[in-house]
């Protein structure tokens, strides 16, 4: 029995690769932001896709409401609230402020691995 998809892990891996390239090297606010957010949920996504085993309409749901949830933690500023703002690593994985357009980023990243593996079949 396969433990890991790796398939998946390595687009995972992939872009993680590109996320942090945008991170270290973009200069250009909506890479940086925008599609650097429209990619982590697909991140997200195949690194769920990775290790369980439900359907990937269920993954992208759950990248999705990941995503949203950890945007919901921006909005209420939850590193603040722990005395964890000045942690590099938790504002890097959380970030720092609330975005509608993060939202729709997460949003249009969901329909796309949605689309892609509808297309796939």
């Amino acid at each position: 029995m396969k433990i890991i998809k790796l398939p998946y892990l390595i687009i995972s891996l992939l872009l993680l690769i590109v996320e942090i390239t945008i991170a270290l090297y973009s200069k250009n606010e909506f890479i940086r932001a925008v599609f650097g957010d429209y990619l982590a949920v697909i991140l997200l996504f195949y690194l769920l896709a990775t290790f369980l085993r439900i359907s990937l309409h269920k993954i992208a749901f759950l990248s999705l409401l990941i995503s949203y949830l950890i945007e919901g933690l921006q909005f209420i500023h939850v590193l603040e609230l722990l005395g964890l703002e000045n942690n590099t690593v938790l504002k890097i994985v959380f970030g720092t402020s609330f975005s509608w357009m993060d939202m729709l980023a997460y949003t249009l990243g969901a329909l796309t691995v949605v689309l892609i593996h509808n297309y796939k079949k």
